[in-house]
């Protein structure tokens, strides 16, 4: 397992220093998605909507639905159980046009126990300026599974909330003249200047000429009249294809429930003194019955008798040597032969000694 593990952290060091897209490495200012949210009802269920004692709103969102249907329902009292309040969430993608389909995502905000079957009823999708861009409707598919009788109820996956694929049609397009942009700015997902200094070097080396400048660790702009061609659309097909060896800061990334330790390439320890052992406490009890003779007077009594030690098993002081690259880090931790929930606390106590030369991230 340990060779394993060493044979996937050189794998994934190895192919992490093959040069990567721009388009892979940046955001393109302007060129970004949109979030939508909307209101509305989800009816068709079999007995597992909202309690509309628990969940007056959906009352009343029904009762606003069927009244601009032509059904005044004012004063009465009805409590279906197919029905469901429900927030819907999209993302309007860039240039996104008017007819076209996004997919959205249904989520019961009352008490109901699934969405399995439901519809979602026509639905306005807004934006952070409150104007309607979208609008949602179709079956939801949701991605769990509720069993139950009469004393007990097995769920699987997560019922109450769905998805449904191209469920939203656009009705308004984001207003944004593209064409009109003197400059583009390619924004970094991670800021680094290193890697802001190779983007610059390659896109002056494809134009010929200097047309990128690096402002700071997370932005490079570039001079849309510099690069000689007639619309940004141009430049930026031409821009997202250049290849880029990025460069990033050592970082651990471990996480504790699941026991996963991700390490990068150019982390760094120390050398350093790891002892590492655990606390076994058995207790074992073997009570004794002492049991008078036949005809005999007297009483059957029970004599407890235990037995408690405490053994420690651990593998004493080991050395960790200062690793000149990943392979020998992951060896020197691998040969306290410890699981990984335990090597994740031994990286700790290594970082808080300051002999683990990296970002310590814990999820």
């Amino acid at each position: 397992m340990i060779r394993c593990l060493l044979a996937l952290f050189l794998t994934a060091t190895a192919a992490f220093a093959e040069p990567i897209r721009i388009k892979d490495l940046v955001e393109f200012d302007g060129v970004r998605g949109n979030d939508l949210v909307g209101y509305g009802l989800v009816v068709g269920l079999n007995g597992t909507g909202d309690g509309l004692r628990n969940a007056p709103f959906t009352e009343e969102i029904m009762a606003n639905l069927l009244e601009r249907l032509g059904a005044n329902v004012t004063g009465e009292e009805f409590r279906p159980k197919n029905v469901a309040a429900v927030f819907v969430t999209a993302q309007l993608p860039p240039f996104a046009r008017a007819g076209g389909r996004i997919d959205v995502t249904v989520s019961a905000i009352g008490d109901a126990k699934s969405l399995l079957g439901g519809t979602l009823v026509m639905t306005p999708l807004n934006g952070a300026d409150g104007q309607i861009y979208a609008v949602a409707q179709g079956t939801i598919i949701a991605g769990g599974i509720v069993a139950e009788g009469d004393a007990a109820r097995v769920t699987q996956g997560v019922p109450t909330a769905g998805v449904i694929p191209s469920g939203a049609r656009v009705e308004r397009e984001v207003e944004f003249d593209f064409a009109g942009l003197s400059s583009l700015r390619l924004a970094l997902k991670s800021a680094d200047f290193t890697t802001a200094a190779r983007i610059e070097q390659a896109v002056n080396a494809e134009f010929g000429g200097r047309v990128a400048e690096m402002t700071d660790a997370g932005t490079v702009a570039v001079d849309i009249a510099a690069t000689g061609m007639r619309s940004p659309a141009h430049v930026l097909a031409r821009l997202e294809g250049i290849m880029v060896q990025p460069e990033t800061r050592a970082r651990v990334v471990v996480d504790q429930r699941s026991g996963t330790i991700v390490m990068g390439a150019d982390v760094r320890i120390s050398r350093v003194a790891v002892a590492q052992g655990n606390l076994t406490l058995r207790v074992e009890e073997s009570p004794l019955v002492s049991q008078p003779n036949p005809f005999a007077e007297g009483e059957t009594v029970v004599v407890p008798r235990s037995n408690a030690e405490i053994a420690k098993d651990g593998t004493g002081l080991a050395e960790v040597r200062g690793g000149t690259d990943l392979a020998e880090v992951v060896a020197g931790l691998n040969a306290l032969g410890v699981a990984p929930h335990d090597m994740i606390d031994i990286l700790k106590s290594i970082n808080a000694a300051g002999a683990l030369h990296a970002e310590f991230v814990v999820n």
